[in-house]
């Protein structure tokens, strides 16, 4: 199985990802998890003050922060994957990406917010599992 995991580095991703390592279930031996950092776009304004080269720079320093140590814990575990960032809306470019990246599954952790936090804020769980014709797991 092929598994779109979403990460965004918080607490609630360690979380989705410690389930998705302790349920052999969810993969087989031929599976592959592709691991998806999604950042948020800079304003075109600080793009043109400090240069593309600059924002690139950044915006793949940021994606390390939460790849690399996704990447450290997945091989510990002999678990076949692949590490891939983007830049724009979260719940747009995973959609996009599982189904570029021919995924069965979206695997994510959920902050959990209540109905009025979702009304308030928007979720990008919330958006993926309404977006998304594959089946998305939610951990929380």
């Amino acid at each position: 199985m092929k598994i779109l995991f979403a990460a965004d580095g918080s607490k609630f991703t360690k979380k989705a990802m410690a389930f998705l390592v302790t349920h052999e279930g969810l993969y087989s031996a031929d599976g592959e998890i592709f691991v998806l950092n999604v950042q948020p776009p800079m304003p075109p304004q600080v793009k043109s003050m400090v240069g593309s080269n600059t924002v690139a720079d950044y915006y793949r320093d940021e994606s390390g922060k939460v790849l690399d140590p996704i990447g450290r814990f997945l091989e510990r575990h002999g678990l076949k994957h692949k590490l891939a960032s983007s830049v724009g809306n979260a719940a747009d470019e995973i959609v996009k990406a599982a189904r570029r990246n021919k995924c069965e599954v979206i695997v994510m952790g959920t902050q959990g917010h209540g109905l009025l936090g979702r009304a308030l804020m928007g979720s990008v769980a919330q958006r993926v599992v309404t977006e998304s014709d594959l089946p998305v797991l939610l951990v929380k």
